[in-house]
């Protein structure tokens, strides 16, 4: 079944509080939890940016809407109660209460900032009407970051293969690694390198040291043939770490064998390495930036 969206929480939420007593909103969200026959990890499951917990802040937005529309109220911090209009809304019978039941009410209305009482705003598309407002932002921010991936990965296979074996180098520096760009560039495009395209130290004091293979290809995949040889390679310099970077990707083949070898070797395909940019600002700028607030009710309590 999945985890419902907040407007499918909206009804379930005003039916636990159809009694007209007072409820802890941490108990209603358990007990919705159990309604809906969530699993544990779907319950565990968090927004990917704020840490939040996806079901505890589906019911949260159920419940501020409602209140807006004036059918819950919260007499105090972390209680929710029904009102006069919310068990009326109960006494219909409704099959649904969601976002079009809400825009019925005055309240609801100013609250979205809209200029009429018209209760038939612009027509939303069904996907984002599912999605409470902080996941309409995240929705947003992974879209932006999903084309923002595809034009960097566009850019980097035009790219010629000097520049991104530097690019490869500037972003593990970037993340953190030791040593230096000098440090870093020695092996980069030696002749006779035995398929190493970089060197990077590990920590700052060199006491280890990460090989790099980079390649920048448009199409196909690297396959186990070409990673065995890059496994070699570190062999041959006595090593057992490496980093296998490429614009395209890897087989299967590729995957299983360095699942399966006691050498530490990481794969990074194309779509990885542009997360890892734009993660770590290699190549990036930023052009805006958004903080989400919520009040802080500590600060109103009179003691």
């Amino acid at each position: 079944m999945g985890i419902p969206d907040y407007q499918a929480l909206m009804l379930p939420l005003l039916k636990r509080t159809g009694d007209g007593q007072e409820h802890s909103f941490p108990s209603l969200v358990e007990e919705l939890a159990a309604d809906f026959n969530l699993t544990d990890s779907e319950r565990r499951e968090l927004l990917p940016s704020s840490g939040q917990v996806v079901f505890n802040n589906r019911v949260g937005w159920a419940r501020t809407y409602m209140k807006k529309a004036g059918l819950l109220l919260a007499p105090r911090r972390g209680v929710v109660q029904i009102t006069e209009r919310g068990l009326q809304v109960l006494k219909d019978n409704p099959k649904r209460v969601d976002n079009k039941v809400l825009r019925g009410f005055p309240e609801f209305l100013e609250f979205q900032d809209s200029k009429t009482a018209d209760p038939k705003p612009e027509p939303e598309s069904a996907v984002a009407e599912q999605l409470d407002p902080q996941e309409s932002i995240e929705a947003g921010y992974h879209r932006i970051h999903k084309q923002l991936s595809t034009e960097l990965l566009t850019r980097i296979k035009g790219c010629s293969p000097e520049f991104f074996e530097r690019l490869v180098v500037e972003l593990l520096l970037k993340m953190g690694y030791g040593g230096s760009r000098r440090d870093a560039g020695k092996a980069i495009g030696k002749s006779g390198d035995g398929g190493i395209d970089g060197v990077i130290k590990q920590d700052k004091l060199g006491l280890d040291v990460v090989y790099l293979q980079a390649k920048r290809w448009n199409d196909g995949q690297v396959g186990r043939q070409e990673i065995q040889a890059f496994v070699g390679a570190l062999h041959g310099q006595k090593a057992r770490k490496g980093v296998f970077i490429t614009t395209s990707g890897f087989s299967k083949p590729a995957r299983d064998y360095v699942r399966d070898i006691p050498d530490k070797v990481i794969l990074i395909d194309g779509r990885e390495l542009a997360d890892l940019m734009i993660e770590h600002g290699l190549g990036v700028s930023i052009v805006a930036s958004y903080e989400i607030k919520n009040m802080d009710s500590d600060y109103f309590t009179e003691e």
